[in-house]
């Protein structure tokens, strides 16, 4: 491995000088999407697609690519393309190498992981136009225990001049069978380590990755958790004391749209291309896993990370249930030697645009995935009422408005039953949200700048080809008074508030100056550094909460041991009404096994005025996610707890077992009386 990195090295350095130069790509000949020169593809568009059955293996091959899955498994055991007779790790036992996966238990139960392997293969479709293939585990009481009590079904896709193929599964539970809970289902590929070195997540997060043996013992020190490692003696010594960390890389629901690696010899792409977020569990602000050391390249279907066992549906005997995930796009691109092989990203995003405009697609043969024609429509406006602000009705203009199942306001964000479908409102706060499968929803709602979730109880019921016209909806926001102060913007997230440098012995280096600066690792050990003695005081009209305001609330290290913190907020007020109620809203992006007690004027009081108890499971601190589940509270001050002059909040989080135990809030606002 260090001879092959060091054959490499000049060959790296050579395209990351590319990289920050800038680079040109050439114009594209694969049907005007492409910035590419696909002279491959283009040629062999004329090629119809064949099947190739075998005993224990089928071949799919468009002429452009060749995928092998093995039979009746359909695991991909091969991916020949570009002259590489296996873009697939060879070196892997073939049920490593291009997967489903799921992580379940039966209630009250261990988890179980578990490849998915089918029992069954089908030919769905074979023309020279397309190829559709399934694989079938069916489910039957005798398997009890063994195999999550689900029939599923993978299906794989291959159409003609195509550079890659599509997969979707559907997940069926019968009323009879026993109930369980599913933690995680996804598709996995290992890719070939001694090619793919290049990964890419977004524009701004894309780099030179470690070798996956760079993360065994000798070459790595093991950090906080077993996923963050120190490299001490990596292959390519340039990488020499980086952090790697998978949960580095995670991605919104929203943006994950495409992800992959880059071989440079032959310049060849890998890439996972999810066009519709309509069968992600969470809504469009949760977090998955993207691509990481492996290399390894993932399409999340369902996670509990981020959220915690919130996000972990349960399903019980007697509950029938069907979903279908996907189709993803597996999609494979190349460029000619000589040619910059990191134009292959900027194709990989054309690409993926080109798929978002294709859905909901047409090609698809189960009649469980509806098609463009038998989805429907609700379009509408969306306008706040908040006369403290204004008179007048005001525009909810970049509001998040979206179809879910019935549920309780912000259920949305830990829903992973069913299929979500979001739309953005525009300057006048207009929104359309298409291509929503037929059933049962409520409309829910956010607004960037306004606190709470908007949801209309009245269930919407989207019927094949419908347009549902909602006309103005106006969310009001909770508030019961004046602003009187208020700490951070409320948009879900803690990134305005202060983000700490990290160690400088402890740095990923391509998130240094980083718009999400925030996934450095380590960042909670910063607040003990700052505050080595005394807690965080914040005084209104004084300080900045960009600067002055850690991101997260979280023990201090004393020693070996951990301890909690009370944080104080400081304010003066006049003519307070000793007869009326104030109220501090306090918006919480994340909590993990924390806890939050108000105490007014009175650090030392037995019984806090507010306690929260013990929330979260989003495990965000750790994990680099600036925001998990989000909470509001809202907690009456009596106005004889307040003095006239100066006054105090203290904000403690007592519980201390560890450093990932803490609070990330969103905002924090105080209103007068009425």
């Amino acid at each position: 491995m260090k001879k092959l990195a060091d054959r490499l090295l000049h060959r790296f350095t050579n395209h990351e000088t590319a990289l920050n130069a800038g680079h040109h790509c050439s114009e594209g000949t694969d049907q005007g999407t492409s910035g590419l020169s696909h002279r491959k593809d283009h040629r062999m568009s004329s090629h119809g697609v064949h099947l190739h059955v075998h005993d224990r293996y089928v071949v799919m091959d468009n002429g452009i690519l060749q995928v092998t899955l093995s039979k009746p498994g359909g695991i991909i055991t091969g991916i020949k393309y570009n002259g590489i007779d296996n873009v697939l790790e060879v070196r892997n036992k073939e049920t490593n190498r291009g997967y489903w996966d799921l992580h379940w238990n039966e209630p009250g139960g261990k988890g179980i992981f578990d490849v998915i392997s089918g029992v069954t293969f089908r030919v769905i479709v074979e023309t020279e136009e397309q190829v559709e293939i399934s694989f079938l585990r069916t489910w039957d009481p005798s398997l009890e225990g063994k195999y999550i009590p689900l029939n599923i079904d993978k299906r794989f896709i291959m159409l003609r001049g195509s550079s890659g193929v599509y997969s979707y599964g559907i997940y069926e539970h019968l009323k009879d069978w026993p109930g369980f809970e599913l933690g995680e289902t996804r598709i996995a590929f290992k890719l070939r380590k001694d090619k793919f070195h290049y990964m890419a997540v977004a524009d701004d997060r894309k780099r030179i990755m470690p070798f996956p043996d760079d993360l065994c013992k000798g070459r790595c020190q093991t950090l906080d958790y077993q996923e963050a490692s120190l490299l001490t003696a990596p292959c390519d010594p340039r990488l020499q004391g980086e952090v790697d960390d998978k949960y580095q890389y995670s991605c919104e629901n929203k943006d994950l749209r495409v992800h992959g690696w880059i071989s440079f010899d032959p310049p060849v792409g890998f890439w996972q291309i999810t066009p519709s977020n309509e069968f992600r569990s969470g809504g469009p602000l949760k977090q998955n896993l993207t691509s990481h050391v492996g290399p390894t390249t993932l399409a999340v279907f369902h996670s509990t990370h981020y959220a915690g066992k919130t996000m972990m549906p349960r399903f019980e005997h007697g509950e029938p249930w069907k979903k279908v995930y996907g189709p993803v796009f597996i999609y494979l691109n190349s460029t000619a030697n000589g040619d910059d092989p990191l134009c292959l990203w900027d194709d990989a995003k054309i690409k993926m645009m080109a798929e978002v405009e294709r859905w909901p697609y047409s090609f698809v043969a189960s009649d469980d995935y509806p098609k463009s024609e038998e989805r429907g429509t609700a379009r509408g406006r969306l306008l706040i009422r908040d006369r403290f602000i204004n008179n007048d009705l005001i525009s909810a203009r970049g509001a998040y408005v979206g179809l879910a199942p019935p549920g309780d306001s912000g259920s949305w964000q830990i829903e992973c039953k069913g299929y979500q479908f979001w739309a953005i409102a525009d300057e006048a706060g207009y929104f359309s949200i298409g291509n929503v499968r037929p059933g049962d929803y409520n409309l829910y709602a956010w607004v960037p700048g306004f606190i709470g979730d908007y949801q209309n109880g009245t269930t919407v019921t989207v019927t094949s080809g419908c347009m549902i016209e909602m006309g103005d909806i106006v969310y009001e926001p909770p508030r019961d008074g004046p602003t009187l102060w208020e700490i951070g913007i409320p948009d879900r997230k803690a990134s305005e508030f202060f983000i700490p440098d990290p160690d400088p012995t402890l740095v990923n280096r391509v998130l240094v100056h980083h718009q999400d600066r925030f996934r450095q690792y380590g960042l909670w050990k910063r607040y003990t550094d700052m505050y080595p003695n005394d807690d965080l005081v914040y005084t209104i009209g004084v300080s900045d909460y960009r600067r002055d305001w850690f991101f997260a609330h979280v023990p201090r290290k004393k020693g070996d041991v951990h301890e909690g913190t009370t944080w104080q907020i400081r304010f003066n007020l006049e003519n307070i009404d000793q007869k009326a109620n104030y109220k501090l809203r306090v918006a919480i992006a994340s909590a993990t096994l924390a806890e939050l007690q108000i105490r007014i004027n009175d650090a030392e009081a037995i019984r806090p005025l507010f306690t929260t108890g013990l929330i979260g499971r989003d495990n965000s601190i750790a994990r680099h996610g600036i925001h998990g589940v989000y909470m509001l509270y809202e907690v009456n001050i009596p106005g004889n707890r307040l003095v006239q002059g100066d006054n105090t909040i203290f904000l403690k989080q007592p519980r201390c077992n560890g450093p990932f135990q803490g609070i990330m809030y969103d905002y924090i606002r105080l209103e007068g009386p009425p």
